[in-house]
């Protein structure tokens, strides 16, 4: 796997010691002698990781990481103090200050680079998020504000573990700021981990009678359990399945006996990052919704149609399914607007969108093609059966006036439409839009608020 890491110390012989060792797995690594340095590399974007030194002058390493993760522009960076502390406070201490990870020296190569690799993926996995998100959260100014407002408490937290003691200690530290629920048998895990809404799974990897492993592995590999953080609990002689495990996708790990603030604080971070990514999920999702869809009336916009139309030209050509097409315009719209406000031009547009979705059927794509124009494609269709949803939707529009000015006046409106059939000769969308439009065209010389097929 590559990637960019920032190695951070004051001392240079660890500092020439970590880039050997990690260059020699093909990452590329960049170096800086103090915070202040370290922080600006950061915030040029030119790292994906940073191993940081705790005891600096001027600015030590706690310092320094705080500084960073109360940045928008570097949050979202992992961070691992590297530091001879040993004692569960000052790990604590630096994940209070917003660290992934806590390496003591002289650091243990195998998970060293276990670490890294780990971190390493979710930074991949998070710079795609954040860069597909950008357009709906105007630079991710909205989704970082609420991630660094997240305090991580009140999380679902799903325990896996059949030691009762080790269920006692865990519970009465994580209970007073979680919810935990408990699974001691691990296919009742698997099964109930997808509907829980979690935001944490913590497995202990001494569950009898099953491999712990696996069980992280499968919950790596359902759908709707890919984005659970995972926290595993080991024993100091659980090195190699800990590195096994932090490379099947598992986030975290402690060691036992387990320190209740390390739990505690480890614990947040997970959530806080869980709801980071859902949240980046949520922005992304807004932004296709927001791309192809109206804003005034909730349908789908021109450019949805457009991206639809072609490939259903493509399924229907040579005579392989029918294909028709409606243009509806809304008779004398601008007089609407001129005679009483645009506000009442908007509550119309609405209703009108409201009963034509009630008068299509569910696999018509209807769309607000601009203005008052509106489109219904209508796959599989043929002429007869779309004259008559035609009629349908006109008479649904006629029947019963509008209210405007929040329901203190109404009026009638009505509508014009023109339908397209798709033919052997068409060879564009454009062609298609065309000959429904010359429908519409003859219905609104004709006297409107009526359909018109348009002749081949």
């Amino acid at each position: 796997m590559s990637g960019r890491v920032l190695v951070v110390d004051d001392l240079l012989p660890n500092v020439k010691l970590l880039e050997a060792r990690l260059s020699a797995e093909y990452l590329t690594v960049l170096t800086a002698m103090n915070g202040k340095d370290a922080i600006e590399i950061c915030e040029r974007g030119e790292c994906d990781l940073v191993l940081l030194d705790v005891m600096m002058p001027e600015m030590n390493g706690f310092q320094v990481c705080q500084h960073l993760k109360n940045s928008p522009l570097t949050s979202h960076i992992p961070i691992v103090l590297v530091t001879a502390l040993d004692q569960p406070a000052d790990r604590v201490k630096g994940l209070e200050a917003g660290a992934d990870d806590f390496l003591t020296k002289p650091v243990n190569e195998v998970a060293l680079l276990a670490r890294v690799r780990s971190l390493l993926r979710i930074k991949i996995m998070t710079d795609e998020l954040r860069t597909r998100a950008a357009p709906a959260e105007g630079g991710l100014g909205g989704a970082m504000a609420k991630a660094n407002a997240e305090d991580g408490l009140n999380g679902r937290v799903l325990l896996v573990e059949d030691r009762v003691s080790s269920i006692e200690r865990m519970c009465s530290a994580l209970q007073q700021n979680h919810i935990v629920i408990i699974e001691k048998d691990h296919n009742a895990a698997l099964i109930n981990a997808p509907d829980g809404n979690f935001d944490l799974c913590i497995i202990s990897l001494a569950l009898e009678g099953c491999d712990p492993l696996r069980l992280c592995s499968q919950l790596r590999a359902l759908e709707r359990t890919r984005h659970l953080p995972i926290l595993v609990l080991g024993d100091m002689d659980d090195e190699r399945r800990i590195v096994r495990a932090l490379d099947i996708g598992v986030n975290d790990y402690l060691l036992r006996p387990i320190d209740r603030l390390e739990l505690l604080a480890r614990t947040r971070t997970q959530v806080r990052r869980r709801r980071y990514a859902d949240r980046l999920r949520e922005s992304l999702q807004e932004s296709v919704t927001m791309a192809v869809t109206d804003p005034l009336t909730g349908l789908n916009n021109r450019r949805h149609l457009t991206s639809h139309l072609g490939s259903l030209m493509d399924h229907s050509a040579g005579g392989k399914a029918d294909l028709c097409l409606l243009i509806l315009d809304i008779d004398h719209f601008k007089q609407v607007n001129d005679k009483y406000g645009h506000d009442a031009g908007d509550e119309v547009l609405k209703e009108f969108s409201q009963r034509l979705k009630k008068a299509v059927r569910g696999i018509d794509l209807v769309c607000r093609y601009g203005g008052e124009e509106f489109v219904v494609l209508m796959p599989d269709t043929d002429e007869n059966v779309a004259f008559r949803v035609a009629e349908r939707i006109r008479t649904t529009v006629a029947m019963e006036p509008f209210a405007i000015h929040r329901g203190s006046k109404t009026i009638n409106v009505t509508v014009s439409i023109g339908m397209g059939m798709l033919t052997s000769t068409m060879g564009s969308p454009s062609e298609l839009l065309k000959s429904a439009d010359m429908a519409l065209y003859r219905a609104k010389n004709e006297g409107r608020n009526r359909v018109i097929a348009h002749a081949a």
